[in-house]
């Protein structure tokens, strides 16, 4: 056998057809694979009365002070930074049904009630400072109570609203008292 028609005879690469087969099949397995992907936005959490203030804190929508404003029964929120207008919050909202309180001067428990905006019942309003602090305020829904401290700390849950103001009085109480060490 001559040796230069056996080597003829072997293929030396891939015709045009076979490439773009190959081709079509790898784009169609990345395609399938990352579709809907996003590589670098993580998707936004719900705002949720444990997680309120940080999330707004640290909101690429917020620069300095600003307020959160919730209507619809919890259902629908704005935000304002600084003194500019209220725009709707863009991530989602987990407040449904949510109920505020406060302290008054004689350490009752007081429903917040703030009035209207664009005709619907306002439910919620809290302000956020450059400080890092917030309105210290008491949130209930069906699950629970949660108390919201203005400066330090993490919020806390409580089975009740009563037992979430006995800790607000208790923590105002020990910050009061701090100074009598010294």
């Amino acid at each position: 056998m001559d040796y230069n028609i056996a080597t003829s005879s072997l293929r030396r690469g891939f015709s045009l057809i076979e490439l773009l087969i190959v081709i079509l099949i790898i784009s169609i397995v990345y395609f399938l694979g990352f579709e809907g992907a996003e590589w670098d936005k993580p998707k936004p959490k719900a705002l949720t009365p444990m997680n309120i203030k940080a999330s707004i804190i640290n909101s690429e929508f917020t620069n300095g002070n600003s307020t959160l404003l919730c209507t619809k029964k919890c259902k629908k929120c704005y935000l304002r930074s600084g003194s500019s207008t209220f725009k709707e919050y863009p991530s989602p909202v987990d407040l449904t049904n949510i109920k505020a309180y406060t302290i008054d001067a004689q350490d009752a428990l007081v429903a917040l009630e703030y009035g209207r905006y664009k005709d619907d019942k306002i439910c919620l309003v809290m302000n956020f400072y450059n400080n890092g602090s917030s309105t210290q305020i008491i949130l209930e829904n069906e699950e629970s109570a949660y108390f919201l401290p203005a400066f330090f700390g993490e919020p806390q849950s409580f089975a009740s609203v009563d037992e979430a103001k006995d800790y607000w009085l208790r923590e105002s109480q020990s910050a009061s008292n701090s100074g009598d060490f010294y």
